[in-house]
């Protein structure tokens, strides 16, 4: 999806880059599949703030995504593709033969009209569905299962894909977005293609104002602040002794940069080969 950009007759749009928008077909969502979405502010359930820098934000309606696609060798409709402010990439609205509408992510290159279907022995086309036994090798794939029947939980956001490298014993080996080579369970259930919207990672926001439309409020370094406040606050200046630039910390003294995966954990087993390889 292309970027515009803006002539800077304002400070906001020197540097503004926003999408054109030109692939959505339908403005209001399918009013059967959206909930109440309800704003937490980053506060848990005691009211204790256990997320900063959110709160505000335009009111919005979560849209019931079809991540499990179980709905098997029933032909599907693309009726619409729609804006979602809940995900980074479209999503399109499908209508089986039945009668039935849901959502999925949009892949790249699948438009209104085009058919869509889910099931073990389907063609490789963008927007279908198959276990990953059924996928040709080299084939970038997305909205990966973990477990099978769990729904999609890999390669979700704009612009992601998954390749599938290669099938042994029972498993399939993914190579996942951040480089990772790991196995799957082959009949775990995916989504042929890339997810759409590929140049969101282009966007510039351009002023403030439109951050906090989307929830987020306003930071302050830790740098800045006082020691009382922060690990990282005092120093006369820009310090790099008793305060200011020392190693980078959380408000609560934890080292960031370090491992955090536990050593032992269950799904170790199942990665082939890490994201950070030693060369």
């Amino acid at each position: 999806m292309p970027i515009k950009s803006f002539k800077p007759v304002t400070p906001s749009n020197r540097y503004k880059m926003w999408p054109t928008y030109e692939e959505i077909t339908k403005t209001k969502p399918e009013k059967s599949l959206t909930t109440p979405l309800k704003k937490s502010g980053g506060r848990n359930n005691t009211g204790r703030i256990t997320c900063r820098h959110i709160g505000g934000g335009h009111k919005r309606k979560y849209r019931l995504i079809d991540f499990k696609r179980s709905k098997l060798n029933v032909p599907a409709k693309v009726v619409s593709i729609e804006y979602d402010p809940n995900r980074t990439c479209r999503i399109a609205l499908l209508e089986y033969e039945d009668g039935v509408k849901s959502y999925i992510l949009a892949p790249a290159g699948l438009g209104v009209g085009a058919t869509v279907i889910s099931g073990e022995s389907v063609p490789a086309k963008p927007g279908n569905a198959m276990p990953l036994s059924g996928v040709p090798l080299g084939t970038a794939i997305h909205n990966i299962e973990l477990r099978a029947g769990g729904g999609g939980k890999v390669a979700r956001a704009a612009g992601q894909e998954a390749i599938l490298s290669n099938r042994e014993g029972g498993y399939a080996l993914v190579k996942m977005p951040s480089g990772e080579i790991r196995k799957f369970n082959d009949t775990c259930f995916c989504t042929v293609g890339t997810v759409g919207n590929r140049d969101h990672m282009n966007e510039v926001s351009g002023k403030a104002g439109r951050t906090r439309w989307k929830g987020t409020r306003p930071t302050v370094r830790g740098m800045c602040m006082n020691p009382v406040d922060h690990p990282n606050g005092g120093g006369e200046g820009k310090s790099k002794s008793g305060g200011g630039r020392q190693h980078l910390k959380s408000p609560w003294g934890h080292v960031k940069g370090q491992k955090t995966r536990k050593k032992k954990k269950a799904s170790t087993k199942f990665i082939i080969q890490g994201r950070k390889k030693k060369r």
